[in-house]
């Protein structure tokens, strides 16, 4: 099974975590939520992993630029789940799904290393 790493090539903490499992010759994919987007079944897996909370990034430009409606509605888990699919930006970066099984986001360096294991 190979490593599947979700998020947006210019984002600063995408590129960490690429250049994580590259020095660590890790086998990944790369999925580009500006070019492919992301399911809504995808979006339901991670949400059941992690919760609508982790998901959606509340401290980035996305979020922020949202008016105080669509945030409250996406307080919720089916408005959060409309939201990510609608604004992929708005997805904390990177999710990962790792071979055995664990899906993470966002990059911290002992977390990448404890799943690499």
């Amino acid at each position: 099974m190979m490593i599947h790493l979700y998020g947006i090539p210019n984002c600063n903490t995408v590129k960490k975590a690429l250049d994580f499992l590259k020095e660590n010759k890790a086998d990944y994919t790369f999925h580009d939520f500006k070019k492919e987007g992301i399911s809504a079944a995808k979006l339901k897996q991670w949400n059941k992993a992690l919760g609508h909370a982790t998901l959606v990034n509340k401290k980035g430009t996305t979020w922020r630029g949202l008016t105080p409606e669509a945030q409250e509605a996406a307080a919720g888990t089916q408005g959060a789940l409309a939201l990510m699919q609608e604004k992929t930006s708005v997805i904390k970066r990177p999710v990962v799904e790792w071979n055995n099984g664990q899906v993470t986001a966002g990059f911290d360096e002992a977390v990448f290393n404890q799943n690499l294991l």
